[in-house]
């Protein structure tokens, strides 16, 4: 039953690959349905176990099209579209968290209404990207009217000299027009959901907490590790981390989600079994929303949670099955992101990563003791980045050549930040006093990161860019890595 839902999960993948480069796709619809049918129906008499999978790929591939199809309605049926490229005046509900900037803020905004002349104009929700000013104290939920050029997004060339297809990021977040320009005014507040709305207030107090203790920049450093709010680093800052290849500490990658994961599983852990799950479960739930739900954090919050599951269950635990699972999910949710979310690419990457090539740089890493996890970090490291280079050189054309060393020293206090981090702003609540003697111990471990962070980056060769990288290194080096898997696949079942 696992393989055919492996079967399906994969065909399913492709069918959307297909749809999202070409547009004319969504013509073989149709042809893969007769395609399946055809297959199973038409084949001789006994329908082998072949013919099914053949079948089974067909059907997967042709939902995985029409499910794509079905996300393109939102943009087909907008209402806005009969307006674009007009200068107009929109009022609507700030819908997510703003995304601050160095000198500008972005906001996602649920449009309400549009005024044409003297008359309101219903619209129905649709997403918009505004820029405002960057010290407006914009907040989600906020009511605020926009005025100025309504736009389709548009392709843009990289630093890298690669077209950067924005339209097709925005998309995947629900957003297909945005005023680049234009007045932007505040007119109410508190008009978001209210959980989130809590949940986001929760947030801000909490890393409130925090900043009376520990100073800048090591305070937004660590609101970056533990909620990955990474907007107060400045773009030197930021560039630094990505010439060392620590960027995905900041950013909250898979490892800070897991961290917090196994920290809220093993916290109920005494507790009956129902209660425990429960729970747990909420609480992987209520930190997956507080820090924005992106890519990332969904995929490693949902293997977290199947890991609670299992446990309850009292079922064996299969990482494959989960990471598969958590994609099919994600992608059934919002077919997008396989093409048009780099995020979700380099997670599950990087998860395939440690997970199965970890077994080849074992020996690589037994030099290492095994004394503050020294050589479990070495082994992950090296395994997800070998896994991930190829197409994070592809996207960027550059590669950091320290990032090993920059990892290995790094990642082995990045637990001991977030529990001090986590334990201090909840303190906080109860008293500033009692944050101060966390707060210290944390801003050492801070200043430490910090310190390697810029050694390293001043190093002439942290990072080397390339002019262009074609499509085929990739597609080379993962074909390379899957005869290598499927090799030792073999030997295990042998």
């Amino acid at each position: 039953m696992r393989a055919w839902f492996f079967i399906l999960a994969a065909s399913f993948t492709i069918g959307i690959f297909i749809r999202s480069l070409y547009e004319d796709a969504g013509k073989l619809q149709l042809l893969f349905l007769i395609a399946a049918i055809s297959t199973f129906f038409v084949y001789p008499i006994h329908r082998t176990r072949s013919v099914f999978f053949v079948s089974l790929v067909f059907l997967g591939a042709m939902l995985g099209i029409v499910r794509f199809e079905i996300s393109e309605l939102a943009f087909e049926n907008s209402f806005l579209r009969a307006h674009s490229g007009e200068t107009v005046f929109i009022e609507g509900i700030v819908s997510d968290e703003p995304d601050v900037r160095d000198d500008i803020v972005f906001l996602t905004v649920r449009a309400e209404s549009l005024r044409d002349g003297a008359s309101r104009l219903a619209v129905n929700g649709e997403k918009i990207r505004v820029a405002a000013e960057r010290f407006g104290n914009w907040r989600y939920g906020d009511r605020i009217t926009a005025r100025g050029l309504l736009l389709r997004p548009e392709k843009f060339e990289g630093a890298n000299g690669k077209l950067f297809d924005y339209p097709g990021y925005l998309s995947a977040k629900g957003i297909y027009f945005e005023i680049k320009s234009g007045t932007v005014s505040l007119i109410g507040r508190g008009e978001g959901n209210q959980v989130l709305s809590a949940l986001y207030s929760f947030k801000e107090k909490f890393l409130g907490n925090l900043a009376r203790v520990i100073p800048e920049p090591e305070e937004s450093l660590l609101a970056g590790i533990i909620v990955g709010a990474k907007e107060s680093l400045g773009k030197d800052l930021l560039l630094d981390f990505r010439k060392v290849g620590l960027i995905h500490i900041v950013v909250l990658s898979g490892y800070n989600v897991t961290i917090v994961a196994d920290s809220i599983v093993k916290f109920f852990s005494f507790l009956p079994a129902l209660y425990g799950s429960i729970l747990a479960s909420s609480g992987i739930i209520f930190f997956a929303a507080l820090v924005g739900g992106g890519a990332t954090v969904i995929r490693a919050s949902i293997m977290a949670l199947l890991v609670v599951f299992a446990r309850y269950l009292g079922r064996v635990y299969d990482v494959t099955t989960a990471l598969v699972l958590a994609g099919f999910m994600m992608l059934v949710q919002n077919p997008k992101i396989l093409v048009f979310d780099p995020s979700f690419q380099l997670s599950f990457l990087a998860t395939v990563g440690l997970i199965y090539f970890s077994p080849f740089v074992e020996k690589y890493v037994r030099f290492l003791p095994e004394r503050f996890g020294a050589r479990d970090i070495a082994r992950a490291t090296l395994a997800t980045q070998i896994f991930v280079t190829p197409f994070l050189l592809y996207l960027t054309g550059s590669v950091s050549l320290v990032s090993f060393p920059a990892n290995l020293m790094s990642l082995a206090v990045v637990p001991s930040i977030m529990f001090l981090g986590f334990l201090g702003g909840a303190l906080g609540f109860i008293h500033s006093a009692l944050v101060i003697p966390f707060g210290y111990v944390a801003t050492v471990f801070l200043s430490y990161i910090l310190f390697v962070t810029e050694k390293f980056s001043a190093l002439p060769f942290s990072s080397y860019t390339f002019q262009s990288v074609s499509i085929a290194v990739p597609i080379l080096c993962y074909a390379i890595f899957s005869v290598l898997l499927f090799r030792r696949f073999v030997k295990i079942k042998e």
